[in-house]
């Protein structure tokens, strides 16, 4: 995996508020490496940095959740509305998510038929 560039705010760690972002292509995809916490302090970042991609002309998108912390329903919210924002360019996004805890905020929730999810990042790129 070839990375691209790296988005990380220090004095985001004193207020709670972890969350780090790395690009990278992985066999002609776009890999964006979730770190940390995604909540309501922090999913604008994500949703901002995906939707940068989509306008840097990303089709192909991987999110890659395996060293996501916490997940929250706002976090939830920005992954459903880039997976529509992504399919009406005609592209397709994929998740990354092999932490239990994780894949059950999914599972509950149904949006494991609405979306990709795959362990490792080399499934999601297959």
């Amino acid at each position: 995996m070839t990375q691209l560039g790296a988005e990380t705010r220090p004095d985001e760690r004193k207020l709670g508020m972890d969350l780090q972002l790395e690009v990278a292509d992985h066999d002609g995809a776009s890999v964006l490496v979730v770190h940390g916490q995604i909540d309501v302090h922090t999913a604008p970042r994500l949703r901002e940095r995906l939707v940068e991609m989509v306008s840097q002309g990303a089709r192909r998108i991987v999110v890659d959740l395996n060293d996501v912390d916490f997940l929250d329903s706002t976090g939830l919210g920005v992954l459903v509305g880039m997976l529509k924002r992504v399919r009406s360019h005609e592209g397709e996004l994929t998740l990354v998510c092999g932490r239990p805890r994780i894949l059950k905020v999914f599972e509950i929730t149904g949006l494991t038929k609405v979306f990709s999810i795959h362990p490792t990042t080399d499934a999601a790129t297959a």
